[in-house]
């Protein structure tokens, strides 16, 4: 079955970085788009970024441009999140999703905490 395991967040002070990772399996992770959403305590889940199965089309969010870069290697089945320059309202859950044709899938998400 498709599983998304997310890794890599933590409490950090503002300015600082953090990189999170996707490991999947289950489907042929090359094939698919991959995508990193984040939901904050309140507030709707919102997509952070977005990357094309070869990575030849990547999206971000306005509010993350310039400051995260996703990127994936097909080989190792894993999806990446390099977050930097980090703020207080960058504090959320994150989590992973891929989709196929009508089926959503999504991991179990990765706390990120920003602050002083």
């Amino acid at each position: 079955q498709v599983q998304l395991v997310e890794s890599g967040g933590g409490l950090v002070q503002p300015g600082e970085s953090l990189r999170l990772s996707c490991v999947a399996s289950g489907f042929t992770f090359s094939n698919y788009a991959m995508t990193w959403y984040r939901q904050a305590p309140g507030k709707e889940r919102e997509l952070v970024a977005q990357i094309t199965k070869a990575s030849d089309h990547i999206l971000y969010a306005d509010s993350v441009k310039d400051r995260f870069t996703v990127s994936r290697v097909n080989a190792e089945n894993t999806l990446y999140l390099q977050m930097r320059s980090l703020k207080p309202e960058d504090t959320a859950m994150y989590y992973c999703h891929t989709w196929m044709g009508n089926d959503k899938y999504w991991g179990q998400g990765t706390q990120v905490t920003v602050s002083s």
